[in-house]
Order: C-alpha cells, then structure tokens, then sequence
C-alpha cells in the first residue's frame, strides 16, 4: 500500500497505509452502527404486536382485521409514522449546530457529543411508559445521529490517504449495515420472548454501539486538517507523520496550511458556500443526499418487516426476510469498498442505479399483479420468495453505489474553507428527505399502492442520468486538491473558470516573490 497518492498535476504525496490510520478510522466509523441500529431496530419494533397494542392501539386494531381488509393500509398512522421519523427531523436541527462545533472544537469531540447524546436516547427508548417518552427519547437518538453523521465522514476522508480514501470512507456504510443487520437479527428472537417485552430489549440494547462510539472517540486522535484549521499546527504536522507513516509530509502539509489560510479569511462559512465559484460542491451537497433518499432505500429497510407483513407473510417470517436483506445488504458493502478505488464512483453509481431501476420495476409489477387496486390477496410461497430477491437485488445494488457513495462524495470534494458547513448541508439534506419520506411512506403506500414503488424508480432513472451528466470522478485526487476537477468538466467549468485564474495568478507572483 505504499507509494504515496497522486494529483492530476503529478503532484505526489509521499506516505502509506498504515496501521494506525486503520485503527483510527475503523473506530471512527464506528458512528455508523448507532444510525444502521436504529433504522433496523425501528421497523422491527413497529410490526411487533406487543409494541402496537401497548403504544399505538388503533394500528394494533386495524391490523387484527380479517385479511379481505386493504393490506395497502392497515398501517396507516400519522402517530406511528411520527414515532420513526421524529429521529430525523432532530437530526436535521442538531447537523445545523454540528458543523459550528465540528469545525471549532475537532470532528473528535462531534463524535465523543453525538455518541453521548444518543446513549441517552437508548436508556429512554428502553425506558419507555407512553408515547412522548419514546419520541422524547427518539429525538435524542437523532441529536446523536446527527453529530455522528455530520463528523463521521470528514474524519475518514481527512485521515486516509488519497489512493485509499473511498474504501476507508466506506467503511462508515459499513458499520452502518452491520448495524441494521444485527438489529434485524434481535427483533427476530426478541420478537420470540414471551410476555411480550422482547421491544424494549431492542430498543435499549441501542446503548451498545453508542458506548462503542464513545470509548472509541476518547482514544482517537483528531486529523491534520482539523488541527492546522484550530491553530495547532506543530501538532498537526506531528500527526501527518504519523498517519502518513513519514518525516517527508513538507509537501502535504504545506497545502494544509494554504487551505488553512483560505479558511481563515472566510468570515461566514455558509454565506461563502452561497458563492459562485462553489456552485458545483452547493448542488452535490444538495442533491446527492437528496437522491440517496429518493432510491426508496429507507422505506426498504426501516419498513422492511411492516411490508413484509403487509405483502402477506406472517409476524415472524416477516422478520426473518429483514434478516435476509440486512445480510445482504452488509455482503454487498464489501463489492464497493472491494473496487470504489479501481473502478471510481461514477461506474458503481452508474451500475447501481441502472439495476436498482429494473428491480424496483420488477417489484411494483410483482404487488400490483398479485394486491393490484383493492390490495386484498393471498400469496404464495413461491411467489413471496420472488419479492424477496427482487428487494435484495434491490439492497445489493444500493449497498454497493448511492449507499456508500452518497456519503462518500460529498465528504471528499468540498474544500477546508466550506468542509464543515457542507458536510452539514449534506446531512440537513439527508434527514430532510428521510423524515418526509419516512413521515409519508405509509400514507403513500395506502394511497399510490403499487405505483410507489414506480415512484421511486422514477426517482432513480433521474438520479442516474444526474451522475452520468454532471458528477466527474475522484478517485485518487488528494482531498486539498479536488477543487481541480470542476474546472475540467464540460458544465461545472463556468462556475470555477474565473476563480482558477485569479489562484493561479496569486501563485505566480507568490512564486516571483
């Protein structure tokens, strides 16, 4: 892994993988487990029916109805949506204040807060006498995910060197579906516990990765980058050589100082992300995330259960079909961190996107076929198995491109000076559309049936033809460097022209002096 990683220009920064740079950023991406805990943990709880009939009665009801009722709706409840989405709307308002504190204190102390806000959270979940204490204790869970989520992916594109940064990034993805696969595997047995607490099991046992994520953080190291920004700068370059694994960090460190510098000069970090020259970095930071949610990736997994349930297969078995996507979708993971830094972002995105269009097609023409309009029917064996697959082609085509690759991206092409106020963007974003969507999902689900799920295959023919059009390729390009490639792209070039102009000519005359 040695050999140091290289700019379009040829400019080379010495250094190799190490050891200690795994370390560090296979416990930061530790992060991942609370979020992938809680949307796996989520939809279990909501199709258990000890849980509906202690805390939301009337869905308990709908649901004990004969099976000639509309499936399409019998989980239909503004109450029991509010419930799984309220996480995301506190995880929207706690990005906001997430970037401040990011860029001020370190990304370590973003995740040290968020790891503990979210334990709180879990022992209130756990905890839970009535309805407002759950979603009491969910909008904590989300003030932890929104830190973490907001930290978590600067810390691992600032830490890995360049030729290794997408599998090192990804490795958040991971532990993300790590989390949602073994929080689908305690809603199965959970689910088995007589007397019917198994829930509240699963809902506490949320403390477990949030005490990993915070006896990790106390041990971790803060990045380069976030020290020379903070005005530590002999520990910054201390640190460089250590992640580096090399005295010969001069070159390095000296474009950590110039983005420094730039940082500095900029008063107002979100006015300055307004700006033109940043037009490229302000879509991506917009639409990627928005995309990400409109693949209809959430309703799969933190639903899962329910629409297993509501397709037809028992309490249990719809469980155990959550099991066998979370597994999946955590093998899958693996294809992209595999190849994201051989075969680059745009082929996976460009893959992904094109097979999870055919597997959402396919899925809608399967229900509509067998539930069509009135959503009333028996189904088979056989024929449940073929929705199944069609839902892990599905997983496995979103685990290895908009899953990982959604976070990704927008961590690695913004520059210092905007890092910390866009990656809260990207977040705000994020759990914009996944409390709208999660908020929605079951009330779309009764109203547009079937065609819900062509809704969210529209979505992906648009974001695909959106990667093919205007996302370039960075793989390989040092995080300092990437503001390079808008320059080259055949649209983002009109926005970055001027600017280009203006640095290159300030490096000359700095040059000439």
């Amino acid at each position: 892994m040695a050999g140091g990683s290289f700019t379009e220009k040829g400019k080379q920064y010495p250094g190799k993988m190490t050891v200690f740079v795994f370390l560090a950023c296979l416990v930061a991406s530790s992060g991942g487990l609370i979020f992938g805990y809680d949307i796996g943990i989520s939809g279990g709880v909501t199709s258990m029916d000890p849980f509906l009939k202690s805390f939301f009665p009337s869905v308990y009801a709908k649901e004990q109805e004969v099976v000639e009722t509309n499936q399409y709706c019998k989980f239909d409840s503004t109450l029991l949506t509010l419930f799984t989405s309220s996480l995301y709307l506190a995880a929207l308002v706690a990005s906001l204040f997430a970037g401040h504190i990011t860029n001020k204190c370190g990304r370590k102390v973003s995740m040290l807060g968020g790891g503990a806000i979210f334990l709180l959270g879990a022992v209130l979940n756990g905890l839970a006498k009535n309805v407002a204490m759950l979603i009491i204790g969910r909008i904590f869970l989300g003030i932890g995910v929104g830190f973490s989520n907001q930290s978590v992916p600067l810390y691992l594109s600032e830490m890995a060197p360049a030729k290794m940064r997408g599998m090192l990034n990804i490795s958040f993805q991971l532990m993300i579906t790590i989390g949602i696969l073994f929080a689908n595997l305690i809603n199965y047995f959970t689910a088995k516990i007589a007397g019917g607490w198994g829930w509240r099991i699963g809902l506490g046992l949320a403390a477990v990765p949030a005490l990993i994520m915070v006896g990790g953080s106390i041990f971790l190291p803060d990045t380069p980058n976030s020290l020379v920004s903070r005005g530590k700068p002999e520990e910054a370059r201390a640190m460089l050589r250590r992640v580096r694994g090399t005295d010969d960090v001069a070159l390095e460190f000296d474009d950590l100082v110039a983005a420094s510098e730039a940082t500095a000069a900029v008063e107002n970090p979100w006015k300055t992300l307004l700006q033109r020259r940043y037009r490229p970095q302000l879509v991506m930071a917009l639409v990627i995330p928005t995309l990400q949610q409109l693949t209809g990736i959430n309703v799969v997994m933190f639903y899962a259960p329910v629409l297993f349930k509501t397709i037809g297969f028992g309490g249990t078995a719809s469980l155990m079909s959550a099991v066998i996507t979370g597994l999946v979708n955590m093998f899958a993971t693996f294809v992209s961190i595999a190849t994201v830094d051989r075969l680059g972002r745009r082929k996976l995105l460009l893959q992904g996107g094109t097979q999870m269009i055919l597997a959402q097609f396919v899925l809608g023409t399967l229900i509509a076929v067998k539930f069509g309009t009135s959503g009333v029917a028996e189904i088979s064996r056989p024929y449940a198995i073929g929705v199944v697959f069609c839902i892990c082609v599905f997983v496995s085509a979103f685990a290895w491109s908009w899953g990982p690759l959604g976070w990704l991206v927008p961590s690695e092409i913004f520059p210092l000076e905007i890092r910390s106020a866009a990656q809260s963007a990207v977040v705000v974003f994020n759990m914009i559309f996944t409390f709208v969507i999660a908020q929605i999902f079951l009330m779309l689900l009764c109203r547009l049936k079937f065609g819900l799920f062509y809704f969210f295959g529209a979505w992906e023919v648009a974001m695909t033809l959106f990667v093919y059009f205007f996302l370039p390729e960075t793989k390989g390009i040092p995080i300092e460097e990437m503001d390079t490639i808008w320059g080259n792209h055949w649209y983002w070039k009109r926005f970055v022209a001027d600017h280009q102009h203006h640095r290159k000519k300030l490096q000359l005359t700095s040059t000439a002096v």
